[in-house]
């Protein structure tokens, strides 16, 4: 094992044992080199004739660039074609950590470290994989889940989902998630998404501190935790009620055998998927600046030999806008577009006729809701029907059909459902 990499284990075992058995053994072994091209090229960093950096340099020391492209970003010239370093830029690494605080007004800004910027969110589930998850080691996340994690977890890391039952009536089924974590093995992996994909529900206050009391529950009787928060639709709540914090507001100062890993980012926060940029924030009761950097290092390390950093415009970009003044109204006038549509999906619903073919799982927040299909009804069967009569698309997830309403307009979603009633009366004529 490399000998930064040992560096950073000694750090951490000395900090927090536990937290090292949490790591994988790719965990274990990562660094990010401070040493050799990277610590050179850093040393030689402010010298006259610099002849260590991979890129080019115009003869006036700015970065080479085409007009063709330079022309149409408004941006100066550093901010945008240099690369960005591998834990991301400082200053957005800083101001995302502030944001994170704004908030979750649970958090105290000891509970957590410095966020390092992955491409996206789907990179940083991954980075998480990366991190934490041995072949063969389980993942919980609840009975309906975002496909890709199969992806990231089993094809990558050849690890196995372990699916617990997510609703009980119209809310969570907690007890579910507890029991799992209490199951056989010291460390447990879990997954906790909400707004969830592909439901659309997020937790209310009183389910929210029963999710963070089985998981002090099991960590008290010495699990082992990593809790990996996938916060993509953050913020998109639209009843009053419900939690609007992420859960790691309260995971990432709760245990000594707790760490929270909170993955979120600009992506549907900011409405900018395109720019590909994300975050993985560290938080454990008892964390350190030292513990925190160990692993905020091991992380980088995994981001550089991965895809090396993230996008250096979309980063300078996503600053410029958190300076705007007018960014917040900007993100109000959004949200409340979406609220908007979603109160049409509750609107919609109300229709008793629809009981007759579906019904729809529990839903109060973020970009989807699903719809149960009464027995007999093969929900990609309807799907098909749909497109080919109708001109609606939905996603079929076994006898679930997925809407996604951020999509639609208002004026849209009464034809929507209207259109998906029709198709499962044909089909059962």
């Amino acid at each position: 094992m490399n000998i930064q990499a040992q560096e950073l284990n000694r750090t951490i075992q000395d900090i927090n044992p536990a937290l090292f058995e949490m790591l994988s053994e790719r965990g274990k072994s990562i660094f990010f080199p401070k040493k050799g091209i990277l610590g050179q090229s850093a040393e030689a960093k402010g010298t006259a004739i610099n002849a260590t950096i991979g890129s080019a340099i115009e003869d006036d020391n700015s970065p080479m660039r085409l007009k063709s492209i330079s022309k149409n970003i408004n941006l100066e010239a550093s901010k945008v074609f240099p690369y960005a370093p591998s834990f991301g830029r400082p200053d957005i690494r800083a101001r995302w950590r502030e944001m994170i605080l704004e908030k979750n007004p649970a958090l105290s800004p000891s509970s957590l470290g410095l966020p390092v910027v992955t491409s996206a969110l789907t990179h940083g589930i991954s980075m998480a994989g990366y991190m934490f998850v041995n072949p063969g080691e389980e993942i919980l996340v609840p009975s309906l889940f975002w496909g890709n994690y199969n992806l990231s977890f089993i094809n990558a890391y050849d690890a196995k989902i372990k699916p617990y039952n997510l609703f009980k009536g119209e809310g969570l089924d907690v007890a579910a998630m507890g029991a799992e974590l209490m199951s056989e093995g010291d460390k447990k992996i879990l997954l906790l998404n909400f707004p969830n994909n592909p439901t659309g529900y997020s937790p209310d206050v009183r389910e929210m501190k029963e999710i963070i009391s089985a998981v002090e529950q099991a960590a008290k009787a010495g699990k082992k935790i990593v809790v990996i928060c996938d916060d993509a639709y953050f913020g998109l709540v639209f009843e009053e009620g419900i939690e609007a914090q992420s859960p790691f507001a309260w995971l990432a100062n709760l245990h000594e055998n707790v760490l929270a890993v909170k993955v979120d980012g600009p992506t549907k926060e900011d409405y900018v998927w395109g720019f590909r940029v994300g975050f993985m924030t560290y938080g454990i009761k008892g964390g350190t600046e030292a513990l925190y950097t160990a692993l905020e290092n091991k992380t980088a390390g995994a981001i550089r030999g991965s895809i090396s950093n993230t996008s250096n415009l979309s980063q300078s970009l996503l600053l410029e806008a958190f300076d705007s003044p007018t960014y917040q109204e900007e993100k109000k006038e959004k949200f409340n577009i979406l609220k908007s549509r979603y109160e049409a999906v509750k609107q919609a619903m109300k229709n008793p006729d629809y009981a007759e073919f579906f019904k729809a799982k529990p839903y109060n927040s973020g970009y989807f809701m699903c719809i149960e299909l009464k027995d007999g009804l093969d929900a990609d069967v309807v799907r098909r029907l749909l497109i080919e009569k109708y001109s609606i698309g939905t996603i079929s997830l076994n006898n679930l059909l997925r809407i996604a309403f951020s999509a639609v307009a208002v004026k849209d979603i009464l034809a929507l459902f209207d259109g998906i009633y029709s198709a499962c009366k044909e089909l059962t004529v």
